[in-house]
């Protein structure tokens, strides 16, 4: 049993021709349940972040408009991720395993990514290649990959999951192949 897992959110955007991550935020969970919890937190937070109310007092009227219906909906990616109770019990089961989770999503400027994996498996990918006696390096990484699924899947609101095929054991992806290993959420609606 995985006991606590380390949780980011961060945003990723272009600036001066090259990709920037910025970190919205980092948690360490003591329990699969709190970091389940923080996890949809955070797809609340920058839901509401991204598509406040129009009504609320906060704005001044007209302050805000409505993009075009060529844009992805993040926020209702994120809401709507956040409210499916069945896949919220297969990412419980994922994270429980010891795997990797990757939750992404976009819109045009911007990609949106929560991330959580267990700190037991993180101390288990240091350790094993010292047990093995070889030597720490990029090329070691759990045996077990994330759970993808399929853009088609995602785009019709749901979510089909499977194994990556195409990498053995003990290889590193390259950063190209990690948007492969993503729980990709697309526009629900169209």
């Amino acid at each position: 049993m995985h006991d606590e897992f380390l949780c980011h959110v961060t945003a990723y955007g272009v600036c001066g021709g090259q990709r920037i991550g910025v970190p919205l935020g980092t948690y360490r969970a003591p329990t699969l349940a709190l970091a389940l919890w923080w996890l949809r937190d955070r797809a609340t937070w920058i839901a509401e972040r991204l598509d406040p109310s129009p009504e609320s007092a906060h704005f001044p009227a007209g302050a805000l408009a409505p993009v075009a219906e060529s844009v992805p909906d993040v926020p209702a990616t994120l809401r709507a991720w956040r409210d499916d109770v069945a896949h919220q019990d297969l990412v419980a089961e994922h994270l429980a395993a010891g795997r990797l989770l990757r939750v992404a999503t976009r819109d045009d400027t911007t990609e949106y990514e929560l991330l959580a994996e267990s700190v037991d498996a993180l101390r288990m990918d240091r350790a094993l290649p010292v047990l093995l006696g070889a030597a720490p390096g990029p090329e070691t990484h759990r045996e077990e990959r994330p759970l993808a699924a399929s853009a088609a899947t995602a785009a019709a609101g749901g979510h089909e999951y499977r194994r990556h095929p195409g990498h053995t054991d003990r290889q590193r992806m390259t950063s190209e192949e990690s948007l492969g290993e993503t729980i990709r959420l697309g526009r629900l609606h169209g």
